[in-house]
């Protein structure tokens, strides 16, 4: 067997080879590190370089900056300089030219506050310098070090200049507080498992630090009504909740989409207390998060849908009802008092639904908005006079007119928020769904996307090429202001489906940690070369060549976006590709016959099997990209996917994770296979549908046996490493169990009675033309 674990030794051991090349003693080979050690951001700085040299087993000796004269001698030395003070008395007794690029400003902007410069002296001990205008941009500097030392590579370390690509890059976390207080997802396993979750310090730890290493800076937090278990309200004592609540009851798939009964009466008869703490503690609790948050360069906003009275409702004469002035008055104090009580958090967003009634009076949407968000905003600043407060108005059920007619007085940053890929980012690199409202942004407002993931939970991901794509092909700063990526489906927090779990379980953003890196560390700066990828994968898997598992990771991820954008279902309720289902009340899981019957993305270049079939008859020319080449498209790329992964499998030895993302590579693959066959499948029946010849039937009929056993391995693959699962937004997910629809699809094939789909008159001229890749 060929061993691959010596040249990541080989790797990992360089820096330790460089650093102590000039060392006359043990101790004098210790790294040293010149910092501000009372900022925060440089705390962290600092303990990632020295656990990035502990993997190496060197120490770090850090030193204040005001020794600097004490610099290079025996062993490399880290230069942190945050500040223009800093930044200018560091090259001046380094003999550095200050870099012309760094703007350092007495109040750097949020742009400038992530900017950073690197520089490397010469000689037989090297000093590594971080000018950066901001305490953050330093760490930021300082995180390529600590990268550099663990991956091998602080010799080829190159100067630079570096500013953000996107200037805000946001995680969208949908929290599932309390039973009380229940996201817009609570009713599923994942959501209910994290509920401890969100009330344990060790996690925000872990997630602000996992942030901060890949460059996010802003973390979006959604829930229906989660003032109850933020703040007291001084006019309205009873509002506040004690305790973290979390129901026994069983749960469903019957629950509305809309949120309207996320909490019922059974559910609040059968409870568990997850966690004893006052309103007082909480408060005090997410204080502590916002500074942590604070403490690693991340900004902090909740988010919001309307109009929700979870656990107000029927106190204080608070009820659901649009005109309720009581109702209005507390959602307008309410707000306040999380401004007030909460300084570090940056902005609020909100949504005109999935609550509201479209009505014309003065309690239409934006009238009760601007009633409740925006003077209970107001009535904070005017308070807090100075304080930057943002708010961020998303498009999703109301319209901009209406949006600016009523805002316009708002006293602070006013954004945008619109559904970028709508619910599936895994589609195409350049979504066109915006392309109609950029022209009509006015002038002095940007809009925030929202990148929703639900393509994708219990895989682990990764194609630099698809990221970086989609990353360079968003609006740019003139129109937008930042990103937030995530979610509604599936819950951020801790994984929960895991068959051999960590302990602790792992933060899906550990688990999934490639995807995580490779859209955090690109938005940043989408020129980073695969090479870092590469080398990023050699260490951490030194037991297979890092290049041959490059490719095959992205092979395999490169199915979903394929067929995702052939069997277009725009909201989540529509379209999980995971187990080719819907919600229930939508249509399940999708036959042959819905295959035949859908529709792919708009301009995603792609014909549907309607539009193809009315070609084929007619012996017109395609002019898009048929079912028959995504089908192959789909093969090509499993079976890349799957010679790549037997490849590696040999070499895999005791490494648990490594098997573990041969799995997911395997299941993609296998679910790729599927889904091409099935294609084939259909393709074909449409066709004898339309000529009646039973050739086409008999071959459809064989893609479709080929398809289910397809998808057994696939099963297979899946629920040896994950469990079943109820997700909110399309039930109960068993793909073991899901083997039965699969075979209902080879009867229905034979069953088939031609005539029975017919031809979509508008098919000759629907065809979608071919769309940027």
């Amino acid at each position: 067997m060929k061993c691959f674990f010596p040249v990541a030794m080989a790797l990992a051991l360089a820096v330790s080879a460089e650093l102590a090349q000039s060392a006359p003693s043990v101790k004098d080979s210790n790294a040293i590190l010149f910092c501000d050690s009372t900022m925060p951001p440089l705390q962290f700085a600092a303990s990632e370089i020295r656990r990035a040299l502990a993997a190496q087993n060197l120490s770090l000796v850090e030193r204040d900056l005001a020794d600097l004269d004490k610099a290079g001698g025996a062993g490399a030395c880290f230069v942190l300089a945050a500040g223009s003070g800093q930044c200018q008395r560091a090259a001046q007794r380094l003999a550095v030219p200050l870099p012309a690029a760094l703007s350092i400003p007495s109040t750097p902007s949020f742009e400038s506050a992530q900017a950073y410069s690197l520089r490397k002296t010469g000689g037989p001990a090297p000093v590594y310098i971080v000018f950066a205008a901001d305490p953050v941009g330093a760490m930021y500097g300082a995180l390529d070090l600590a990268e550099a030392i663990r991956l091998g590579t602080l010799s080829d370390l190159k100067d630079g200049d570096h500013t953000p690509y996107i200037a805000r890059r946001g995680i969208k976390f949908n929290i599932p507080l309390d039973l009380r207080t229940p996201s817009y997802s609570d009713c599923s396993d994942s959501f209910q498992a994290n509920i401890p979750e969100m009330w344990s310090m060790d996690f925000w730890r872990e997630f602000l630090d996992e942030m901060a290493r890949h460059r996010y800076n802003v973390l979006t937090l959604w829930n229906l009504h989660p003032f109850p278990s933020l703040v007291k309200v001084p006019e309205y004592p009873e509002v506040a909740l004690d305790d973290v609540w979390r129901t026994r009851a069983p749960l469903d798939d019957t629950f509305s989409g809309s949120g309207s009964d996320m909490v019922r009466p059974a559910m609040l008869k059968d409870v568990e207390i997850v966690k004893r703490m006052t309103i007082g503690e909480k408060i005090r609790f997410w204080r502590e998060v916002m500074q942590r948050a604070r403490d690693r360069g991340i900004e902090v906003y909740w988010f919001t849908w309307n109009m929700f009275v979870w656990g107000a409702e029927g106190k204080h004469g608070i009820t659901g009802e649009q005109d309720n002035p009581i109702t209005i008055d507390y959602f307008r104090k309410s707000v306040r008092e999380t401004v007030l009580t909460y300084p570090l958090l940056a902005g609020i967003g909100i949504t005109a639904g999935e609550r509201m009634q479209n009505r014309k009076d003065e309690f239409s949407k934006e009238k009760w908005l601007w009633k409740t968000y925006g003077e209970g905003i107001r009535d904070a600043l005017a308070l807090q006079p100075g304080r930057p407060f943002r708010l961020i108005h998303r498009y999703h059920q109301t319209g901009q007119s209406e949006i600016l007619r009523e805002w316009k007085d708002y006293p602070g940053p006013f954004d945008f928020s619109f559904k970028y890929a709508i619910a599936h980012m895994y589609s195409v690199t350049n979504p066109p769904f915006i392309k109609s409202l950029l022209p009509e942004l006015p002038p002095d407002k940007r809009t925030w996307l929202t990148v929703r993931n639900d393509d994708i939970y219990s895989f682990r991901w990764g194609d630099p090429e698809f990221a970086r794509g989609f990353i360079r092909a968003m609006p740019g700063p003139d129109k937008m202001a930042g990103f937030y990526m995530g979610p509604d489906g599936y819950c951020w927090g801790r994984e929960f489906i895991d068959r051999e779990p960590e302990t602790p379980r792992q933060l899906v953003m550990q688990k999934q940690w490639y995807s995580f890196m490779l859209w955090g560390r690109l938005s940043y700066d989408p020129t980073l070369p695969d090479a870092l990828f590469e080398r990023t994968i050699a260490v951490r898997f030194p037991e297979v060549p890092a290049d041959q598992l490059m490719k095959t990771w992205a092979a395999a991820s490169k199915i979903f976006p394929q067929i995702t954008r052939f069997f277009w279902g725009d909201i989540d309720i529509r379209w999980m590709p995971e187990a080719c289902l819907s919600h229930p009340r939508h249509k399940g899981f999708y036959t042959v016959r819905h295959f035949i019957e859908g529709d792919t993305m708009p301009e995603s270049g792609i014909l549907n099997i309607r539009q193809w079939r009315e070609r084929v008859l007619a012996q017109r020319p395609m002019d898009g990209m048929t079912p028959i080449e995504v089908a192959g498209r789909l093969r090509a790329l499993a079976e890349e996917a799957l010679a790549g992964a037997a490849r590696l499998r040999p070499l895999q030895g005791g490494n648990k994770e490594l098997r573990l993302t041969l799995g997911d590579i395997e299941a993609f693959a296998h679910i790729g296979l599927y889904y091409s066959e099935k294609i084939l499948g259909a393709a074909d029946l449409a066709l004898f549908d339309a000529t009646g010849k039973t050739d086409r039937r008999d071959s459809a009929v064989k893609h479709l046996e080929a398809a289910l056993e397809h998808w057994k391995r696939y099963a297979a693959i899946a629920n040896a490493q994950y469990k079943p699962q109820l997700l909110n937004r399309v039930g109960f997910v068993d793909r073991a169990a899901l083997t039965a629809k699969v075979e209902q699809d080879i009867a229905l094939a034979r069953e088939w009675k031609p005539g029975t789909i017919q031809l979509d008159p508008k098919a000759a001229s629907r065809g979608d033309r071919p769309f940027a890749p």
